[in-house]
């Protein structure tokens, strides 16, 4: 029995030796690789399929200087208004969505874009405790080897910006017939306002709340200011 355990306890530590050379490795990795291919992509595809529906998957990688600066301060303003401040956690944000869903409230703001980067890049979209404690190693790791300018270029080209639309190049296309690197500030604000749900809001024609929603990320572009990186 002692050898039992001791064997379990060697394999124990060989896995999870295993699994952190491999996780800091593809971290590293895609610290300069394109990020074609993410597993909500993947499990996307497969929920389609299984519904019976033809699977869509639209989505081009594009570096970041072809993405309009407008794109970038939308999704800031409105998923993560301390991203360049913070270290990948935003405490003050994440303590508010606990108290409201202590209270039964469901509260927007509780993940930052590093947290939803490494979500969507290494993890899975199911919530559960187990995904949340992968998905904090992998904002540290990714805010300890990416800058935030990295962390920023791959959300933005890994992130659901519609039905099978992935990315801020197949979201311009789908949306507004138009390069990534054209959008205008409204054309922006409407990307990013459907973000909450891309599958269920749209960025044109939309519901009187994207509508509320867009107008507000466009006052909240004005009030931020000039997007520097430190």
């Amino acid at each position: 029995m002692k050898k039992y355990f001791l064997r379990l306890k060697n394999w124990i530590v060989k896995i999870a030796i295993s699994f952190v050379v491999i996780s800091v490795a593809s971290v590293i990795l895609f610290r300069w690789i394109p990020v074609h291919y993410t597993p909500l992509m993947v499990i996307r595809s497969i929920e389609q399929l299984v519904d019976g529906e033809k699977a869509v998957l639209s989505h081009q990688w594009v570096s970041l200087d072809k993405i309009s600066n407008n794109l970038a301060k939308a999704v800031i303003v409105s998923e993560d208004q301390k991203f360049i401040q913070h270290f990948g956690f935003d405490f003050e944000a994440i303590e508010k969505a606990f108290e409201g869903n202590q209270k039964g409230r469901k509260i927007k703001g509780g993940s930052t874009i590093t947290q939803q980067t490494a979500k969507n890049v290494f993890l899975w979209p199911q919530r559960s405790y187990i995904r949340k404690g992968f998905e904090m190693y992998f904002t540290f790791l990714i805010e300890v080897f990416w800058s935030k300018q990295r962390i920023l270029e791959v959300y933005l080209n890994s992130i659901e910006m519609g039905n099978g639309i992935y990315g801020a190049e197949a979201a311009a296309q789908h949306w507004f017939r138009k390069p990534a690197a054209k959008l205008t500030k409204y054309e922006a604000a409407s990307i990013a306002a459907i973000l909450p749900n891309p599958r269920k809001y749209k960025a044109k024609g939309s519901s009187n709340y994207v509508e509320r929603r867009k107008n507000w990320i466009v006052r909240q572009m004005g009030y931020f200011g000039p997007l520097k990186f430190e």
